[in-house]
């Protein structure tokens, strides 16, 4: 009988250095998470130990993603020492790509801005111009400044390897183009293009009502309808980027051309310039969806037959959402659902009969809170962060 030596497989070392970078990034998705917290909390939220904790708060003190300051001063005592995202040292600007109008803002690692910070323009029909514009915005933001990045926010079908507009049904100048690779190459700061409902969903995530989900969906129907879905912390990019367009499945082959070139695409049916459209076609006057609301609230009675459509076909689109990805929570983003008080819970009647019931009882439906503005922030934000350490999962 021989004797058999076992041997014992090769002892892996864990690198210190990516150790280092996951402790911070933890510290950081705290902080993002819950608000200003002091190191006490920080440790005990994160699990981490005091001295770890101490470690990567210098790390991010001296970086300036993070800031230290006094809290509110309480009742009683001395006012406890706070970590806070940074707000004022670092700054982020976010880029909206949309029709009929693009946006350029700036705000703190946190995401919070001022609605007066926010420049609106109309979306200028040339890519050159399109270029000017945000440039002549973009610049004074980041110039003399410490400007973290660009997040730059753009609807339709976007090569995520070459970083590229393909096919944006509702914003053709872009086609062809990469609009964060011609930025950065002229501004010198690090631009980041993200498809506008990805977007969406890391702007939840980080800012909004979708804090600390890893599975979730987001349903834009806005200027049109798109579809971000988070699974396992991770955007659905699909082999190409291009995951998420579910608002051109057509739904009628006779139906209105869509920005696509096909006809009866489900965002035709579902969306606010969808519902915009119909109202136009009803009053024979042209409308955009600020006006349509309004005559709403004002009692428009012809309007009621063109809103109830739109959010029967809504409703299907949530429908398919739900039993096709069984997400956790459904996030919905459209301006349509402030018709009226009362409607949101309409459609999730609507969508009660659209699927499946298994399905829709693991999944809360509600209305997002985020929006454009915060997606393209996101964007900038949620890329650095990847890029100080990896997510573990």
């Amino acid at each position: 009988m021989h004797n058999v030596t076992m041997k014992r497989p090769p002892h892996r070392r864990v690198d210190p250095v990516l150790l280092g970078r996951l402790n911070v990034r933890r510290v950081l998705e705290v902080i993002q998470a819950s608000g200003p917290a002091s190191r006490a909390e920080v440790t005990r939220r994160s699990g981490l130990t005091a001295p770890t904790v101490s470690k990567a708060v210098e790390s991010l003190l001296k970086s300036g993603l993070l800031e230290e300051g006094d809290a509110p001063a309480a009742a009683v005592g001395r006012p406890a020492r706070v970590l806070r995202l940074a707000s004022t040292s670092l700054r982020v600007v976010g880029v909206v790509l949309d029709a009929p109008s693009c946006a350029v803002l700036h705000a703190g690692l946190d995401g919070r801005y001022d609605e007066k910070d926010v420049e609106r323009f109309p979306t200028p029909g040339s890519y050159k111009a399109l270029i000017e514009a945000l440039l002549k915005r973009i610049a004074p933001l980041v110039k003399g400044r410490e400007a973290l990045g660009v997040g730059i926010s753009m609807p339709g079908l976007i090569d995520r390897e070459r970083g590229e507009g393909v096919l944006s049904p509702n914003v053709h100048v872009t086609d062809g183009h990469a609009p964060a690779r011609d930025l950065s190459a002229k501004l010198g700061v690090e631009c980041v293009l993200r498809q506008e409902a990805h977007a969406l969903c890391l702007g939840e995530w980080l800012f909004g009502a979708a804090r600390g989900l890893d599975d979730f969906a987001m349903l834009d129907v806005s200027t049109g309808l798109g579809l971000g879905v988070m699974s396992g912390g991770r955007i659905l990019v699909g082999a190409t980027g291009f995951a998420g367009e579910l608002g051109h499945m057509c739904i009628d082959p006779q139906g209105r051309l869509c920005g696509c070139g096909n006809r009866g695409c489900l965002e035709t049916f579902a969306s606010d310039a969808a519902l915009a459209h119909l109202a136009s076609e009803k009053l024979k006057e042209d409308l955009g969806i600020d006006e349509t609301l309004q005559k709403i609230r004002d009692g428009d009675a012809r309007l009621e037959e063109p809103l109830r459509r739109t959010c029967e076909y809504l409703a299907m689109a949530a429908g398919a959402v739900i039993n096709v990805f069984n997400p956790g929570t459904l996030f919905v983003h459209g301006r349509l659902l402030e018709a009226r008080e009362g409607l949101f819970g309409y459609l999730l009647e609507l969508i009660r009969r659209r699927s499946l019931g298994p399905a829709l009882a693991a999944c809360k439906v509600v209305q997002a809170r985020g929006n454009k503005h915060l997606g393209a922030l996101a964007a900038i934000v949620s890329h650095r962060l990847d890029a100080l350490a990896p997510r573990l999962h």
